[in-house]
Order: C-alpha cells, then structure tokens, then sequence
C-alpha cells in the first residue's frame, strides 16, 4: 500500500544503498546531534531540543528524496513523516521535549488502532504492506493482523512508561535499540504462524 500524488508518473525504486540512507539517515542525524550537543552541556533539553530540529530537517528530505525518485511514497514512512514533521516541530518551536518523546507513542496507536480496527471490520490491512514477502491463507492473514495490531499498542505502552520514568539518554537507547530489538523478536516469533498459514508451494515445486 502506497500514497502516491500522480498516479500516471510512475517512478523508479530507490537504489539499496541510497534507500538505507532515506530510511535511517534521518534517525542517525537525530542521535549523532544530540550526543554530539550533550557533550557540550549537562543539560538534556537543549541536545534534544536541536537534534529534533535536525531531524526534522533530514526527515523533509528523505521524503522529498523518496517521493522525487519512486513518484510515491509507502504508507508507514508517510505516516511517521508527518507525526515527525508535527511533533517535532513543536518540540522546536515551544522547546518542549515532551513531543518527540510522545512521537512513538502516536505512531504506534496510530499504526495499531488502524489494523485493530480494519481487523474489526473483515479487512486486513496488514496483508497490503506485507503481501509481497508473505503468501497466507485468510485466516493466516487474519491472525497475523491481530498480532501486529496488539504488538503496535504495546511498544506505544511501553514508551509513555519508557519516557516518564527515566532520562532522555535511557530513552534513546530504548527507541533505537529496545523497540528495534523487540521488532525483530516479534518477527522470528511469527515464524510458526506463518508456516502454519502459508500457501506458497513447498521448494522445489
């Protein structure tokens, strides 16, 4: 599933090495600033403070790289642009850190009351963003779908608690490397469900 302004321009996919540098160029500027302003300050708010505003910067043309070459930009890079592009931009204007840390958060309920709630009403809107490296029955799909949903629900949880019960530093280190962590845990936990459900044809045939 994509979003895409001008259906009859189609572009052309983003090369590997540059497609890495859309989709993590923006988070590594935010992390390589505000270590690098820590390190001139006990304060924690300014670093933050001027390494969203970077972010924000890097995320706007990351997208704008995204959308010039492949004329379209995917669901969930959208979707956390533009929760980036606001929050972030809040943080900068009012200097209140508050708003990136919430910026998980948002996305992550975002991301599951959406799969909650199609899943609720017969669709499962897991299968478009997933459908090209996964074969599955409905039921698969079904399933799959419900696990995501709640999984989304349970890493925005786990932020608010993240983030108003330790430093800014504790809760970097949780959103790049604790919520990555538990991703791809979540995904090799899904291996028996997707073996049970899948309907590609066994190697070799």
């Amino acid at each position: 599933m994509s979003i895409s302004a001008d259906s009859e321009s189609k572009g052309k996919p983003l090369p590997p090495g540059l497609k890495l540098a859309v989709d993590m160029g923006p988070l590594l500027v935010f992390f390589a600033t505000f270590f690098v302003a820590k390190s001139f300050t006990e304060d924690e708010t300014q670093p933050l403070v001027v390494a969203t505003g970077l972010f924000v910067v890097a995320t706007a043309i990351a997208l704008s790289v995204s959308y010039a070459i492949e004329r379209r930009i995917q669901t969930m890079p959208l979707i956390t642009g533009l929760v980036v592009l606001v929050m972030g931009g809040l943080t900068v204007y009012l200097k209140d850190e508050r708003f990136i840390k919430h910026k998980p958060t948002v996305v992550s309920t975002l991301m599951g009351s959406t799969l909650l709630v199609g899943l609720a009403t017969g669709r499962s809107l897991i299968k478009p963003l997933m459908g090209s490296a996964l074969e599955l029955d409905d039921e698969g799909w079904r399933k799959m779908t419900l696990r995501w949903g709640l999984f989304f629900l349970m890493i925005a949880g786990l932020n608010e608690v993240v983030w108003r019960s330790t430093s800014t530093a504790v809760w970097l280190n949780f959103k790049l490397f604790g919520i990555l962590g538990l991703t791809f845990l979540f995904m090799f936990l899904q291996q028996p469900l997707i073996k049970r459900h899948s309907t590609e044809p066994p190697a070799g045939e």
